[in-house]
């Protein structure tokens, strides 16, 4: 698992946010989060990447698509990394 910081760092990236964001509502398959991210495919799949690999987001494949989600404790892992343990 990441370090405190290293959870921060993974979200700190304005992309690597705004894939979080759009994801609290619920699962997205990744072709949602393309039309809702304007990066290249490739650089959102980088980005994915870093989520995954911090543990924060989960991906399941469906046929050809890929679906993610935030990870159970997600939040309260972000929260728990905050200076002072503000959550």
């Amino acid at each position: 698992m990441p370090s405190s910081v290293g959870l921060l760092q993974a979200v700190a990236d304005p992309v690597r946010w705004t894939v979080m964001q759009s994801l609290v509502d619920g699962p997205r398959c990744v072709c949602t989060i393309q039309e809702q991210v304007p990066v290249a495919p490739n650089l959102l799949s980088y980005h994915l990447r870093v989520l995954r690999d911090a543990g924060l987001v989960t991906a399941s494949r469906r046929g050809r698509w890929v679906d993610y989600a935030l990870a159970t404790d997600a939040m309260q892992r972000l929260r728990a990394a905050l200076p002072g343990d503000m959550g």
